[in-house]
């Protein structure tokens, strides 16, 4: 079985993983609604604003943390048979093991106004990355072998 970490060790596979992944998160954020969808979305344009690549950026430096997070998941996801049912069952687990990394990350950020904007917007984060996860089991699936 391929792991999400060998997978990234392919440029261009990799690079399709963090489009896709871009494409999944802009998705989700446009996806909120009411008073904390808007929150998440002006937090969401308000970073995008000051760094326009922001996301791909993040997201192409944050995957070689994540994918160690995620294979694991992902390994037992495999033999349980059905990848996105098992992501869907154990979606506050997978949920806190990638919020652990961005925990991390945005404990050592030097960018005030990003650490300020991830930390306004921690309290949600595991309701939206919850909330994700059938994307998340879709792309892990379509990009690791």
């Amino acid at each position: 079985m391929t792991t999400l970490v060998e997978t990234l060790r392919d440029p261009v596979r990799k690079r399709a993983i963090v489009v896709d992944g871009v494409a999944l998160i802009d998705s989700e954020v446009a996806s909120k609604r009411g008073l904390s969808g808007r929150v998440l979305r002006a937090g969401y344009k308000a970073v995008r604003t000051l760094v326009p690549q922001f996301t791909a950026v993040a997201l192409d430096r944050l995957l070689p943390d994540f994918a160690p997070a995620v294979d694991p998941h992902y390994a037992k996801a495999r033999e349980s048979g059905d990848v996105r049912a098992y992501f869907l069952d154990r979606a506050g687990e997978i949920a806190d093991s990638l919020l652990e990394v961005t925990d991390d990350k945005a404990r050592r950020a030097q960018n005030r106004a990003i650490k300020t904007i991830y930390n306004n917007l921690r309290a949600k984060a595991r309701e939206h990355v919850i909330a994700a996860m059938p994307g998340l089991a879709d792309l892990v699936v379509k990009h690791v072998p």
